[in-house]
């Protein structure tokens, strides 16, 4: 999506721990809002757009609340999808997460079978939207595609050996080459590319993966631009993860907390300071990671000095913040749903995903939007939070 100028907003002040902390963090590794123009690569991507809302009418507040939520489901077909059909259609749900397999139960088999299946099933789902629908899937290549040969799709590249080659022309390739394939699918969301530092080989998420392109920030910058170009050039959006970066990290925020204040540090910011700086970006992903330097108190998804200070004032982000998984071990081992659902949107976040991976919870769509119902009642959230959110939501979608 084109980024909207600059502008002092409620997002965009600082907590008071988080302003002067920020500033020197991002000052020391020469990271700021004063950088060069976007270049005319960052023109916004151009698909054949979503059919448009069928009311006129103002949504309703739990109408607005629905479009933040990002929710993964089971089923191959639109029949046994039931479940996410009827919050797609009844509660104006944003987005759906597309998955090949099914962890909670350790089945091979959850939206993803075939080319022609998944075809059908993401077709016959925007015909229930009330709003344009986001469909995402973490399709990054290598050991993270969804799409795989398994399933009759191409094979595709991991981050890390594109790095090692060095050649941005072959990777905006193959970033082209994975857009096609997600387009011809009914895919306009890849939550990739990894813009993490591999400062740790062994970390068990990143660099064991191969997901991260290299640790050397200014190859990760290019590399990332380039397969950001290669999406646009198909007109599918991308998504930077996982700020403020997971790539130093010993351990997996699937599993549970991870403190990386001893093994983080100012230059994991660059790539994202640098994508955003340049235009290309069109969301951004936050990590669980918790870093007592940039919040004493909460990991990143969960921290206004992180998501409001740093993404938001000093990198200068104004686009559409997407949570990692809200069911992870990070969060649920630490947090309360309602409690980690409330400090997101207060730290900035804007879209809630909920995977349905670590847990599967039928309702969790309906849940959701009564708890932030709730707190926008209660004063907890204020309704324009929830406005600012839903206005940068419609603007990604429409592009």
């Amino acid at each position: 999506m084109t980024r909207r100028p600059a502008q002092v907003t409620r997002r965009r002040f600082l907590t008071a721990i988080g302003g002067g902390l920020a500033a020197a963090i991002l000052a020391a590794c020469g990271i700021g809002r004063s950088a060069k123009p976007s270049p005319s690569s960052s023109a916004a991507p151009t698909g054949t757009p979503q059919p448009e809302p069928t009311s006129t009418s103002e949504p309703s507040l739990r109408d607005r609340i629905g479009q933040m939520l990002l929710v993964g489901f089971r089923g191959l077909t639109v029949e046994e999808a039931g479940e996410i059909v009827s919050d797609i259609g009844d509660r104006n749900l944003g987005g759906i997460l597309l998955f090949d397999t099914d962890q909670p139960t350790q089945s091979a088999v959850r939206n993803v079978e075939s080319p022609a299946q998944l075809t059908a099933l993401i077709g016959g789902l925007p015909a229930r939207a009330r709003t344009p629908l986001l469909v995402a899937i973490d399709e990054e290549g290598g050991l993270v595609a969804r799409l795989d040969e398994r399933h009759g799709f191409p094979p595709t590249i991991a981050a890390a050996d594109l790095g090692a080659r060095g050649d941005v022309a072959f990777t905006r390739q193959a970033g082209q080459q994975i857009a096609e394939t997600l387009d011809s699918v009914g895919v306009n969301l890849n939550l990739a590319p990894v813009v993490d530092l591999n400062v740790n080989p062994t970390n068990p998420i990143i660099g064991s993966l191969g997901r991260s392109f290299s640790a050397d920030p200014a190859v990760v910058t290019a590399q990332a631009e380039a397969f950001i170009e290669g999406h646009r050039a198909v007109g599918v959006r991308t998504t930077l993860k996982h700020f403020p970066g997971h790539g130093s990290s010993t351990g997996d925020t699937h599993l549970g907390v991870v403190d990386v204040t001893d093994t983080w540090s100012p230059i994991e910011l660059e790539p994202f300071a640098n994508i955003v700086r340049d235009g290309l970006a069109d969301a951004v992903l936050t990590a669980h990671v918790f870093n007592a330097t940039l919040d004493p108190e909460h990991p990143a998804t969960l921290s206004q000095p992180t998501i409001t200070g740093i993404l938001r004032h000093q990198v200068g982000w104004d686009g559409v913040v997407i949570s990692d998984d809200m069911q992870m071990g990070a969060i649920r081992d630490a947090y309360g749903y309602a409690d980690a659902v409330r400090l997101a949107i207060l730290a900035g976040v804007d879209v809630l995903t909920i995977a349905q991976q670590q847990v599967y919870e039928p309702g969790i769509v309906e849940t959701t939007i009564d708890l932030i119902e709730g707190f926008v009642r209660d004063g907890t959230l204020s309704e324009a939070r929830i406005d600012e959110s839903y206005a940068s939501i419609q603007a990604l979608k429409i592009g």
